[in-house]
Parts: structure tokens; C-alpha cells; sequence
């Protein structure tokens, strides 16, 4: 079990071993069982956190400002457009002040070709840990939840097989992140992984070579794909999520975050839903997650996403002790 976790910047499961992982999720039980059974768990009292947002959350705010509750610490909630931010103050001085007024700064920023690079260049300023709350690459929070939800389900993950799917939604265009961060972290688990979407919707090529080379290591496989059938036949675990082409087609950026975009391109694929024949095609034990908001009747039919197979509460629910354990481990610990 690795412990040395302190101090440490949390941008990217990559930069994390198998084993820090594993480490994450014990402790993220650890914390679950105890939340269950009304223990209290003061392992950040008096501590501080600042959460940034470029743009809008419900589940990783809360879970942050939840979590960090519960550990008996406080989270500053930090709306971009109240900052100075909104004034051009950089990303150096924001980081320098901020972790000198406290013991954490998590940041969202979804920009296609800036979020990344923003939190980058805060960690290389701040003396306290930098937190990825979701950038134009990366997730990891989200991937670490899904994880945890899939092991306590299943146990073994080896040659199960997980699909991660495209589908079709309109509200806006969004993050690669959440399907790049599960690319790269699930075959580290010898997963059989499927990566299906529509020609136009690829993830950059160096996802799938890390993914592909993890997969080597560790015993699974990676395959993608255009054909959805494909990826729904026999799965354990579907993941059917929109994500915009942003490898391919910068349309829809903005300086506030990505606009909505509906053009022929996207209505083309207007069949890559989430419905029950496709469900009928998995494993008859298949079991249907999303990191949320789903697009309801465009991502997914209600009656998947409500029916007997969707554990997405569950999921959603882990983003919580997820977050109370990197929180736990980066902030206190040693």
C-alpha cells in the first residue's frame, strides 16, 4: 500500500501508480463505511479549500463542499467571473496568493486548448496541492468514482467488458474529458475496454496509445470502433456519453466555455442513443452508468436510465467518498 500522498498535485490519474490508486479507493471505502454509520471523520479540521469554476457543477461542487464538511474543513466557493480573474490576472498570481490563504485550490476549467494549461501553470506556483475538478482533458475524479462503483459491483474487473460509448445530446458541446480519463485508467484494470463513436467524434491518438499500452501490461484489451452494435454486444458495463469533436472541430469555443452547437454533423448521429434493444444486445447482467447530467431522450431513454440496469445514483454517489479521499490523503495524511 503506497501512503506518500501529501502535498501532491491531483490533475491527472496518470500521474498516480496502480497502487496510489488502489490506495485511493480503500481509503475512499474506508470512508464510505464510516459516513454509513455516522462516524465522525475530522481529518481536515480548520482546513481551507478553494473551489474555482469556470463553469457550472452540481455533483463536483457539492461533493467537494460535502466532502471537505465532513473531513471538518471549509470550501470557498470562487465563480470565475467574481474573480480578478475576469480582469486578466493570471493564473501565477491567482495560484501564489490563493495557496498562501489556505491548504488547497481545486479549479474547473473546460476550454478546449486552455484548462488543462491553466492548471498546469497554477500547480507549478502553488505551495498547496492543485485539484482537477474537469478540464478539456482530463477528469479524474470523475474516473476514479466510476472505479470504485464498478469494483464494488463486479470485484474483479479483469476481461470485463466496458464500453464506452458516444451519444447523441444538444445542450452543448462537451468535454472529452470524462471519456478520455476512463480510456486511460480502465485498462490499467485488464478490462476489455470498447471506444465506439461516430467518424468525426475520435479522442487524440495519444489516449489510445497509453490506453493500449496499459492494456499490454495489465492483460486486458482496447478496441475502436464506429459500429455502436458492436460495442453493446455482450458488455458488462455500458457507458453511452456525449462528448464534442473538439480533436477535430473547434466550432462551438468560446471565452466563457463551449457554446451550444446542433449543425447537420451532429444531427446526422442522431441514432447513437442509449435505448432498450441496444441494452438487450449486453450481457444480460449489463449494468448502465453516466457521470450526469444525462441528456435525457437524446443521450438515453428514460427507461434505461431509470430502469433495473442503471446504477448511475450509485455512481454519482461515490463522486463523494472519492473526493473525501484524495482530499484526505493530498491535504492531511503524510
Amino acid at each position: 500500500m503506497q501512503s506518500i500522498f501529501r502535498g501532491r498535485h491531483f490533475i491527472d490519474l496518470e500521474d498516480f501508480t496502480k497502487e496510489e490508486v488502489e490506495t485511493m479507493l480503500e481509503v475512499s471505502l474506508d470512508l464510505k463505511k464510516k459516513f454509513a454509520m455516522g462516524v465522525p471523520t475530522p481529518y481536515l479540521q480548520y482546513q481551507t479549500m478553494f473551489l474555482m469554476f469556470f463553469e457550472q457543477s452540481t455533483r463536483t461542487r457539492n461533493s467537494m463542499e460535502a466532502g471537505i464538511a465532513q473531513l471538518g474543513g471549509h470550501a470557498n466557493y470562487l465563480d470565475s467571473s467574481g474573480m480578478q480573474i475576469a480582469h486578466g490576472e493570471s493564473a501565477k498570481d491567482t495560484a501564489i496568493i490563493l495557496s498562501r490563504y489556505g491548504h488547497a485550490i481545486a479549479c474547473r476549467y473546460c476550454n478546449w486548448g486552455i484548462g488543462n494549461k491553466y492548471l498546469n501553470e497554477m500547480a507549478q506556483w502553488s505551495t498547496a496541492p492543485v485539484m482537477n475538478l474537469q478540464c478539456d482533458f482530463y477528469h479524474p475524479f470523475q474516473a476514479l468514482a466510476d472505479l470504485m462503483t464498478m469494483k464494488e459491483k463486479i470485484g474483479d474487473l479483469k476481461r470485463v467488458k466496458v464500453s464506452i460509448i458516444w451519444a447523441y445530446a444538444e445542450s452543448h458541446k462537451k468535454p472529452i474529458s470524462v471519456p478520455v480519463s476512463q480510456v486511460l485508467l480502465f485498462p490499467r484494470y485488464g478490462m476489455d475496454v470498447y471506444l465506439a463513436h461516430p467518424k468525426g467524434w475520435e479522442l487524440p491518438d495519444w489516449v489510445i496509445e497509453k490506453a493500449r499500452a496499459s492494456a499490454a501490461k495489465y492483460g486486458g484489451t482496447v478496441t475502436v470502433t464506429n459500429n455502436e452494435e458492436e460495442a453493446y454486444e455482450n458488455a458488462h458495463i455500458v457507458i453511452p456519453k456525449n462528448w464534442g469533436s473538439w480533436v477535430n472541430d473547434q466550432t462551438g469555443a468560446t471565452l466563457t466555455g463551449a457554446a451550444k452547437v446542433v449543425d447537420d454533423k451532429l444531427m446526422a448521429q442522431k441514432s447513437w442513443k442509449c435505448t432498450e434493444a441496444k441494452m438487450a444486445l449486453a450481457d444480460k447482467e449489463v449494468m448502465y452508468m453516466h457521470a450526469l447530467p444525462a441528456d435525457r431522450n437524446n443521450e438515453v431513454e428514460d427507461t434505461v436510465i431509470d430502469g433495473p440496469h442503471s446504477i448511475v445514483y450509485d455512481e454519482a454517489e461515490n463522486r463523494l467518498h472519492t473526493a473525501k479521499a484524495v482530499m484526505t490523503l493530498l491535504m492531511g495524511g503524510r
